[in-house]
């Protein structure tokens, strides 16, 4: 029996390099961050960044909770600014919705999901 299942694995850490690139005068793209974390072992939750303030993320919540039928909220954070949180696993329902007609249709190329 192996221990690397109890190593604790941080889904953030690529997204805090990118910030460190940042202070340190590099140019950071301007992505999209989805990613799936666990708090508890029955409740995993996907959160969503983006950096620039071009959207309005309590408008996009409203459309995206009655349309995925899920709880979400929109939390800030340090280093991302705001973020969307959203109940369960939605990271390929979210990914869908920001490239496709009838959500945001942003480019495939600047979309990074992260997580297990």
């Amino acid at each position: 029996m192996s221990i690397e299942n109890l190593k604790t694995y941080d889904p953030f850490a690529d997204a805090e390099a990118d910030v460190d690139a940042v202070q340190l005068g590099g140019k950071k793209e301007d992505y999209v961050h989805i990613r799936i974390q666990r708090e508890q072992p029955a409740s995993p939750f996907t959160t969503s960044t983006r950096p620039s303030p071009k959207f309005d993320r309590k408008k996009i919540l409203s459309v995206i909770r009655k349309k995925f039928a899920c709880n979400g909220t929109v939390v800030a954070d340090e280093n991302m600014g705001e973020v969307i949180q959203l109940q369960g696993d939605q990271r390929k329902s979210m990914q869908e919705f920001l490239v496709g007609k009838q959500g945001l249709e942003l480019d495939p190329k600047i979309i990074k999901i992260h997580g297990f």
